[in-house]
C-alpha cells in the first residue's frame, strides 16, 4: 500500500484519487477550495462522471480516502504526490502555469527530510514542465529532502473518466529517474496496461502528439463532411468506407461541432 497525495481535484485529480485509493492506497487530496474539500469530504461529487461518486463514497467510508487545503496534512508523509491542477490556456494561446508553479513551491515547502519522495506530473504541461517542476521543487525542499520527477501525462475523456483510468490504453511514464519511473508504474500494474517509459521530455510530447493527432483527426472529417454537403455525399457513409482501412481505423471520424480539451 502506498501513500499517495493528490494536488487539485478536479476531472483528473479526483479521478485519479479515488482509483487509486479504490486499489488499497491510502490518499489524501488536496485543493485550495475550502468549499469543494468540504463536499468531497461530505462525499459529495462536485462533478458528475459515471460510477465516480461511487467510488468517493466507497472509499471515505474505508478510510482509505480523504481531502483538505493543507499540504502539510498530504505530503510530508507521501510515498508519491501527483500534480494534477488546472493549465488553463493564457491570454495568448499558451499554457497557464501559474497553479503548476504554485503547487510545485508547496509540494517543496512540506517534504520531510530524510524521506524520498516521487513528484508525479499528471497535468497536460508544456515540454519541459518536468525540468521546471524538479528546479522549483528544489528551490523550497528543506536539506535532506529527496524527490524526483516523473512524467505521467493522462488520456482521460470527461464522460468515461473511471473508465479510462480502469482500463487505459496504454501508461505513459517518463524520468531521469529510471527507479523512480519504475516505482509509479507499479502503482499501476494493476490494470495490466502496456508501458511506455521514457524521458521527461518525451512522455511530455506523447501526450502533444496525441492530442494533436486527435484533434487533425475530427478536423479532418469536418472538412470533409463540408465537401460532402456540397457535392451531395454522406458522410457518414465516406468515414465508414474510411474508418474500414486498417491503417486509418473508425475511432474519431464522426463530423460534428469539433474538439474540445
Amino acid at each position: 500500500m502506498a501513500k499517495i497525495a493528490v494536488i487539485g481535484s478536479g476531472y483528473v485529480g479526483l479521478g485519479t484519487g479515488v482509483i487509486f485509493a479504490d486499489l488499497g492506497n491510502q490518499v489524501v487530496g488536496v485543493d485550495v477550495d475550502a468549499a469543494k474539500v468540504a463536499r468531497l469530504q461530505a462525499g459529495e461529487c462536485p462533478i458528475f462522471e459515471p460510477g465516480l461518486e461511487e467510488l468517493l463514497g466507497r472509499n471515505l467510508a474505508a478510510g482509505r480516502l480523504s481531502f483538505t487545503g493543507d499540504y502539510a496534512e498530504a505530503v510530508p508523509g507521501a510515498d508519491f504526490v501527483f500534480i494534477c491542477v488546472g493549465t488553463p490556456a493564457g491570454p495568448h494561446g499558451g499554457a497557464d502555469m501559474r497553479y503548476v508553479r504554485e503547487a510545485a513551491r508547496a509540494i517543496g515547502r512540506h517534504l520531510a527530510p530524510g524521506r524520498r519522495t516521487i513528484v508525479v506530473n499528471k497535468s497536460t504541461m508544456p515540454i519541459g514542465s518536468g525540468d521546471l517542476v524538479g528546479a522549483l521543487v528544489g528551490e523550497c525542499a528543506p536539506p535532506g529532502a529527496g524527490w524526483a520527477v516523473v512524467s505521467n501525462p493522462e488520456f482521460l475523456r470527461e464522460g468515461s473518466a473511471v473508465q479510462d483510468m480502469l482500463h487505459p490504453d496504454r501508461v505513459v511514464l517518463g524520468s531521469a529517474d529510471r527507479a523512480a519511473a519504475a516505482a509509479v508504474a507499479e502503482l499501476y500494474k494493476p490494470f495490466g496496461a502496456p508501458l511506455v517509459l521514457t524521458d521527461l521530455r518525451t512522455a511530455e510530447m506523447i501526450k502533444y502528439a496525441s492530442n494533436a493527432f486527435l484533434a487533425t483527426k475530427i478536423s479532418f472529417i469536418n472538412e470533409v463532411a463540408g465537401i460532402c454537403e456540397a457535392l451531395g455525399a454522406d458522410v457518414r457513409q465516406v468515414a465508414l468506407g474510411m474508418g474500414l482501412d486498417g491503417r486509418i481505423g473508425p475511432q474519431f471520424l464522426r463530423a460534428g461541432i469539433g474538439f474540445g480539451g
